[in-house]
């Protein structure tokens, strides 16, 4: 399939532009060799989701207002983060609705992608030429799965992954207790959840975990350090540029 080369803005969530920069750069690697110019408008910080989830909707308007403002004139939306991803495509048309900027978020929402739904379903490429000699197993996270309907598209990437195992876990659908605000409030439940995902993840015999979802990969990380366990997190578009 012959796509035209066209401008990405790139959304960098606030939690991946502080502690995972080299999954941001993975992206742009990619989106740079596939023959797109990428653009990153610093000024976007977060989404407004923490307090959106916690019911605070005015204040998640006065944070997002400033990233429709931003993203009002990008021809293509790539957000590298299926909960961030979910909040700005679904969820910003609710949280504007009944005000002025409610036409805007319904026409931003129609041009943002999750990274590996824009490759996949907008782009039609699945093979980047990747060599990742490792065994893996690949957590769906809630927002990715569940909000846009992301399952088979990862999975599809990994596919092409030269010297890669991928090894389905039984809990692959299972949420892994973050939930962002959630691991605040109750946080004896989701390390109780994030350790039936780690124990899962853990029978594969596998060496990473790999997600679309980094704020679930943190969450899993912290869990499997504390446990001494030697199994390892990384995001989709770090095993796509290895080489």
């Amino acid at each position: 399939m012959r796509v035209q080369r066209m401008t990405v803005t790139l959304f960098i969530p606030c939690f991946i532009d502080a502690l995972y920069p080299r999954a941001g750069m993975s992206v742009v690697q990619i989106l740079e060799r596939l023959g797109h110019k990428v653009v990153c408008p610093e000024e976007i910080a977060c989404c407004g989701q923490p307090a959106f989830n916690s019911g605070y909707w005015a204040e998640s308007r006065a944070v997002a207002v400033k990233v429709l403002e931003h993203l009002k004139d990008a021809e293509t939306v790539v957000i590298v983060s299926g909960s961030c991803g979910a909040m700005v495509k679904n969820f910003y048309p609710q949280l504007f609705a009944n005000t002025p900027q409610a036409e805007l978020a319904t026409q931003v929402s129609t041009r943002v992608w999750e990274f590996s739904d824009f490759l996949v379903t907008k782009l039609g490429v699945t093979d980047l030429g990747a060599r990742f000699p490792a065994k893996v197993t690949f957590h769906d996270g809630c927002h990715g799965l569940r909000e846009l309907g992301i399952k088979k598209q990862p999975r599809a990437l990994l596919a092409k992954v030269r010297d890669l195992q991928l090894v389905e876990m039984s809990e692959a659908e299972t949420c892994c207790g973050f939930g962002g605000t959630f691991a605040a409030k109750f946080p004896a439940i989701s390390t109780a959840m994030g350790e039936v995902k780690c124990t899962s993840a853990i029978e594969t015999g596998a060496d990473y975990i790999v997600s679309n979802d980094l704020s679930c990969l943190m969450h899993l990380q912290g869990l499997l350090s504390r446990q001494g366990n030697k199994l390892k997190t990384i995001h989709l578009a770090e095993v796509l540029t290895g080489q």
